[in-house]
């Protein structure tokens, strides 16, 4: 059942109850565009192809340096920046609102992790949303 906050619907929080999301720790964060459309390149070859909305998206991950803030704050910043600049050089683009976070508690987690990045671009013709152009 939903809860309703100021009388409108509210989507319970995904995030971990208990945890400060402003500890220093090791997350593993996923952000999705709108529509899950591909903004950023192309997979050719295994490897990531940049398109010009995914360079200025790569360039702000690049240039995060973190302080004492939340991850939500941070990602907020980093999602805004990046539409911000985009918009500005009259690029059509947008996120999913929401974002995905993992807590890493363990080398056995991180390990995983660490796997299904390297991995990512090899199996992307084999995931669920991907599409032929």
């Amino acid at each position: 059942m939903t809860d309703k906050f100021h009388n409108k619907y509210r989507i319970p929080s995904a995030r971990l109850q208990n945890w400060d999301y402003r500890w220093a720790g090791a997350y593993f964060i996923t952000i999705c565009t709108q529509n899950r459309e591909h903004y950023f390149g192309e997979i050719e070859n295994g490897e990531i192809q940049l398109s010009p909305i995914g360079a200025i998206a790569d360039e702000f991950m690049a240039s995060i340096s973190p302080k004492s803030d939340s991850v939500s704050t941070i990602i907020r910043s980093y999602k805004s920046a990046v539409t911000k600049h985009t918009h500005r050089l009259g690029f059509d683009f947008a996120w999913q609102t929401r974002f995905h976070d993992h807590i890493i508690r363990d080398n056995i987690s991180f390990e995983n992790i660490q796997t299904y990045i390297n991995e990512n671009p090899i199996k992307w013709v084999d995931d669920k949303f991907y599409k032929q152009e």
